[in-house]
């Protein structure tokens, strides 16, 4: 866990939040490094690990985010909660951005979010917390039995918590249909598509 004032980024862009319930929102992304979940459908392995070369100072990151008009900043990884954003999202507040932080849940949130999308994986038990802290609740459907397994992880969420069914990339042409069908029977969830992917940007 980082506790200076450095954090190991993979990568930082200004683009659009192509899914869940900020779809389609401008937002400045911040990409942690280093994940201990390890989900074997990752799209992002290369976010895995962290190198020397990747850290980069507080005033750097949010310097960064300063050069584009955004109001949105979306801290994700890797695995974020890996690692302490007191300082990060102190500074960024301090400069009027609203914060989002996309995470399985598996380690105790350090810093002050806006809004807390909960991504559980099969790959490793989120904590108590993330339930409490869940504004969002996204799960990616990657076998017929992640339905049942979403169900289990929508019960621990509080009722004002929005509901989220994603397709694996890989496998949208065998599960975006099931989807489809599964929400038309249960109506609390809705569609999470990976938008900035059809439309190619990052």
């Amino acid at each position: 866990m980082i506790q200076a004032s450095k954090l190991p980024v993979m990568e930082h862009f200004y683009t659009l939040q192509g899914e869940g319930s900020h779809s389609g929102r401008a937002a400045y992304f911040i990409r942690l490094a280093g994940c201990d979940v390890g989900c074997v459908w990752c799209d992002v392995k290369e976010s895995w690990d962290i190198s020397p070369n990747q850290y980069l100072t507080i005033d750097h990151i949010v310097a960064a985010v300063g050069q584009t008009p955004t109001d949105f900043v979306v801290i994700t990884g890797g695995e974020p909660t890996m690692h302490n954003l007191t300082e990060l999202t102190s500074a960024l507040h301090a400069k009027g951005y609203e914060i989002a932080i996309e995470t399985a849940g598996v380690h105790p949130l350090k810093g002050q979010i806006d809004w807390y999308c909960f991504s559980p994986k099969k790959f490793k038990a989120p904590i108590a917390e993330a339930y409490t802290l869940a504004q969002e609740l996204k799960v990616v459907i990657a076998h017929p039995s992640d339905f049942e397994w979403a169900e289990q992880h929508a019960a621990k969420v509080s009722a004002s918590c929005k509901l989220y069914l994603q397709t694996e990339w890989e496998k949208q042409e065998r599960f975006l249909p099931l989807i489809i069908d599964y929400i038309k029977r249960n109506k609390n969830w809705k569609i999470s598509l990976q938008t900035h992917k059809y439309m190619q940007i990052p």
